[in-house]
This record gives C-alpha cells, sequence and structure tokens, in this order.
C-alpha cells in the first residue's frame, strides 16, 4: 500500500465532516411548509399556532419564517 491509498479515505472522511459543520453553521429558516413536513401537523394548526402567538415568526409582514 502506497501512502495514496491510506490517505485517500481519511481525506474523503474529512471533507464530509467539513459539508456537515459548514451545513450546521448555516441559519436554516423555515416556511410554514417546512415546519408541516417537519411537524407532520397540518397547516390550519400551524396557522393558529402562529395567531395565537405559540408559534412566533422571524418577520411579521410577508412570506413568514422560522427558526
Amino acid at each position: 500500500m502506497n501512502v495514496n491509498e491510506i490517505l485517500l479515505p481519511i481525506m474523503e472522511r474529512i471533507e464530509r465532516v467539513e459539508t456537515l459543520i459548514n451545513q450546521k453553521n448555516k441559519p436554516s429558516l423555515l416556511t410554514i411548509k417546512d415546519i408541516i413536513q417537519y411537524t407532520k401537523l397540518s397547516e390550519s394548526t400551524i396557522r393558529r399556532a402562529v395567531l395565537k402567538g405559540t408559534l412566533k415568526p422571524i418577520k411579521e409582514t410577508g412570506k413568514k419564517l422560522f427558526r
């Protein structure tokens, strides 16, 4: 075995770890549709929670985005 054969799997693993770290550092904003898919709740339940103030969007007007 040469050095490249040994280092290649290690380098691939490091690249995967770096990719995962970079994805976690990005602020992920969710739309109502994203929340529906994630929670499996209905759209009316999500909207009701927004109206009650249980679920608070980042901005009040326009497209509702959540963290």
